[in-house]
């Protein structure tokens, strides 16, 4: 049977993560996973003709506990005789400036300490601890929020440093992702070899946690008793496909994007949806935008003929002009303002606000709530349908007395762009109907007839 040695040299031999010559500088934070990472590369260390060190990074996050993790990840450079790469960094006070998790802050300042010693020359290649476990978790967790193919494929073997320019000889590598936090255990008890506890992993607050204790568990169980094994193998999958992906963009991208924000509608119109929403996503990744996937509809929406202009969160308008579709960014004292005649009965497209208002005559018995039907008197006036302005005032039923909007949007929760946009039909200057709430009750239907104003999506 193979050694647990050997099956990590076979995984970093068949990705070509570690080269001889190599200057390796092992990420320890003291737990199981980064200890047997060490020794385990320690064990190789001849075979592979590495040049190996430690590197700790304290997040100084659970007091004396933290500085014992320091400690200990000391002595253990001095066993082995290896160099140290030590720093510190305050955790909380980044994730405070930076608005930012806790464990999201933690990541960047150890992932910057990362950059800086592969910058400096000091190291070409920095180890880490992941493992088959926290893959699993990993793609699991993308599942749950939503993922494409490019989350799905999880941890990679390798990384370049975020936010680095680093070459293929400069990079982040992951050697036990193929094995399971169990068996590296199992590896550090026969070697005799002791390890420090975080009890922070076990706070089921995080929700890697929930599925690190709770969920997966449960679906090994009840579901799948190798589930880990098959969320790793997805991620595997995944990323095949995602490799073979990029390699089709970089042939399309310069004549998809002749311009840094200019997307060419031509080169789009003949392509795959699949390959067109990346060549959208990677384009706009150029300009630093991250875009989801409601927000890659809308431009592909602009992209197959539809008129007018797409207001993102963050600053950016997407406008369709002629064969091109234009990134631009907003100046800061740009208007999210829009405002058209609302078609009764039709459909009136609000391109800013991403939706459609519906309007249809039908009978009040017809089964919407009665707070939803207008007087069918106002399809023969003229309306109008625009975002909320500062001051606008709306008397929705069953309250005391007319409120600003401002302050509904504010009691709802209604926060940033979309407040900004949230849809408001007038009657002259008079507010008659306002997204989610009630409308007034001196134009509730009275009669057999009734006007429905509705939204629906963008289609």
């Amino acid at each position: 049977m193979q050694s647990l040695a050997q099956q990590v040299l076979g995984y970093l031999r068949q990705h070509a993560l570690i080269k001889p010559g190599d200057r390796v500088g092992i990420a320890v934070s003291g737990g199981a996973d980064s200890v047997a990472l060490l020794r385990l590369l320690l064990e190789l260390r001849d075979e592979l003709g590495i040049i190996p060190s430690v590197v700790h990074f304290n997040h100084k996050l659970r007091g004396l506990e933290s500085d014992a993790d320091q400690q200990f990840v000391a002595e253990l450079a001095v066993a082995h005789h290896l160099e140290l790469h030590l720093t510190s960094g305050d955790v909380n006070a980044w994730a405070e400036e930076k608005h930012v998790s806790i464990e999201t802050a933690a990541r960047e300042l150890r992932y910057g300490y990362f950059r800086q010693l592969l910058k400096n020359s000091r190291l070409n290649r920095i180890a880490t601890g992941h493992t088959l476990d926290d893959q699993a978790e990993t793609v699991l967790l993308r599942i749950a929020r939503g993922s494409g193919t490019r989350g799905l494929a999880g941890i990679y073997p390798r990384l370049s440093v975020p936010g680095s320019q680093f070459s293929d000889e400069c990079s982040v590598v992951r050697p036990v992702l193929s094995v399971g936090h169990k068996e590296l255990e199992t590896y550090l008890c026969g070697l005799g070899q002791p390890w420090r506890e975080d009890l922070s992993n076990r706070d089921l607050r995080h929700s890697r946690n929930r599925v690190r204790h709770r969920i997966l568990p449960r679906l090994e169980r009840d579901l799948n008793p190798s589930i880990r094994e098959t969320l790793a193998e997805t991620a595997e999958i995944a990323r095949a496909e995602e490799e073979y992906w990029q390699t089709q963009i970089a042939g399309i991208l310069p004549s998809a994007w002749p311009e840094s924000n200019v997307l060419q509608v031509s080169a789009l119109v003949t392509q795959p949806l699949a390959l067109t929403r990346r060549i959208v996503r990677a384009g706009a990744e150029k300009l630093g935008l991250r875009l989801e996937f409601p927000q890659i509809e809308q431009v592909l929406c602009l992209v197959s003929g539809q008129k007018g202009a797409i207001v993102l969160p963050n600053g950016w308008v997407v406008v369709r002009t002629g064969n091109e579709v234009s990134f631009e960014r907003a100046a800061s004292n740009a208007s999210p303002d829009y405002e058209y005649p609302l078609i009764v009965p039709g459909r009136t497209e609000l391109l800013q606000a991403g939706t459609v208002l519906e309007t249809m005559l039908l009978s009040a018995a017809s089964g919407y709530n009665p707070d939803q039907l207008l007087d069918p008197s106002l399809s023969q006036q003229q309306l109008r349908v625009r975002n909320w302005r500062a001051g606008d005032r709306f008397w929705p039923a069953h309250t005391k007395e007319p409120k600003k909007i401002k302050e509904l949007l504010q009691k709802r929760h209604v926060t940033g762009s979309q407040r900004k946009l949230w849809p408001v039909v007038l009657r002259g200057e008079e507010i008659v109907w306002v997204r989610g709430f009630p409308c007034p009750e001196h134009l509730c239907a009275a009669s057999e007839q009734a006007l429905l104003i509705r939204e629906v999506p963008l289609s």
